[in-house]
C-alpha cells in the first residue's frame, strides 16, 4: 500500500525502469518536496531502480508498485490501495513487441499498454487527482505518430507491424490528451502530452532505431511539464523540447471523441 506524506507533493511515473522513465523519476526525486512512486513490471528492476534513485538523490521518499499496466483490473487495484494524494501522474510506459501479442484479456498488447493504460490510469485515479488539485497528468507520446485506424485499433484486419502500431499508439495518446483535458479542466486537473526526445533505448531498438539524446535529455520535457509552473498553465497541449507545438491529431474533435468512446468501450470487458 502506498502511504504518502501529505506535506509533500506526490508523483507517480509508469514505465519507470525504462531509460526515459527512470530518468523522469530521478529528476523529479531530486526535488525533495516530491515523493515519487515508480510503477514497474519487474520486481528486481524496480528494487534496483528505487535504491539507485534514493542513493543518487538523497530522497528516501521513493518507492514502487508492481503492476502489469496492460490489465485494467490491476490498475483499478492499484488505485484502490492508494493511500494519500496524487499531484502528478506521468503516463510513460510503452512496449513495442515485434509480433502481435494479446493480453490475458484478449487485447492486442501494444494497444493495451501504450493507449488503454493511459486512459485507465486517469479513470481510476480521477477522484484522487481531483481531490489533490491542482494536479497534473503528463502523457508521454512522440512526434513519431500517425497511421491510426479507428476501425482496426488492434490490428485484427491489418498486418501487424510494431512500428505502425507504435505510431498509432502515440497518435492516440495525443488525441486522448485532448479528450481528457476537456473533461478534467474544470476539476483543477491539467492534462498535457509531449515528445520526450530521441533516446537510445530498448523501445527504440525494438522499432529499429537508435537515438542521439541521453535519457536525461529525453526526460527534460516530461519533467518540465510535471513540476515547473508552465505545466500548470495550459491544458490539452502537445510539446516538443519544452515548446508548444501544433498537434493536428488533436484538432479534429470529432475523431478525438470517436477514439475516446472506442477506448472507453474496452472497460466493459
Amino acid at each position: 500500500m502506498v502511504n504518502s506524506n501529505h506535506e509533500n507533493k506526490v508523483a507517480l511515473v509508469t514505465g519507470a525502469t525504462g531509460a526515459i522513465g527512470r530518468a523522469i523519476a530521478l529528476q523529479i526525486a531530486k526535488d525533495h518536496s516530491y515523493s515519487v512512486v515508480l510503477v514497474c513490471r519487474d520486481e528486481d528492476k524496480a528494487v534496483r531502480t528505487v535504491n539507485d534513485i534514493r542513493l543518487e538523490t538523497g530522497n528516501d521518499r521513493v518507492d514502487f508498485e508492481l503492476v502489469d499496466l496492460s490489465r485494467e483490473k490491476l490498475i483499478k487495484e492499484l488505485a484502490n490501495r492508494w493511500n494519500g494524494p496524487l499531484h502528478v501522474l506521468i503516463n510513460n510506459a510503452a512496449v513495442t513487441p515485434r509480433k502481435r501479442l494479446e493480453t490475458p484479456d484478449g487485447i492486442e498488447l501494444q494497444f493495451a499498454t501504450n493507449v488503454l493504460a493511459y486512459l485507465w490510469m486517469v479513470k481510476y485515479f480521477n477522484d484522487i487527482l481531483v481531490e489533490s488539485a491542482p494536479s497534473r497528468v503528463v502523457n508521454v507520446a512522440s512526434y513519431w505518430a500517425g497511421d491510426l485506424d479507428i476501425t482496426d485499433l488492434e490490428f485484427k484486419r491489418r498486418p501487424y507491424n510494431n512500428n505502425r502500431a507504435y505510431r498509432q499508439s502515440k497518435q492516440a495518446n495525443r488525441m486522448l490528451t485532448v479528450g481528457l483535458s476537456d473533461r478534467m479542466a474544470q476539476q483543477g486537473v491539467v492534462v498535457n502530452t509531449c515528445h520526450p526526445g530521441d533516446v537510445n533505448s530498448k523501445l527504440s531498438n525494438d522499432l529499429g532505431f537508435g537515438g542521439h539524446e541521453t535519457p536525461e535529455e529525453g526526460a527534460l520535457t516530461p519533467v518540465w511539464l510535471a513540476i515547473e509552473a508552465v505545466g500548470g498553465e495550459v491544458t490539452g497541449k502537445y510539446f516538443e523540447h519544452k515548446r508548444k507545438v501544433r498537434c493536428r491529431f488533436g484538432e479534429d474533435r470529432t475523431a478525438v471523441e470517436e477514439l475516446y468512446q472506442a477506448c472507453l468501450g474496452y472497460s466493459v470487458r
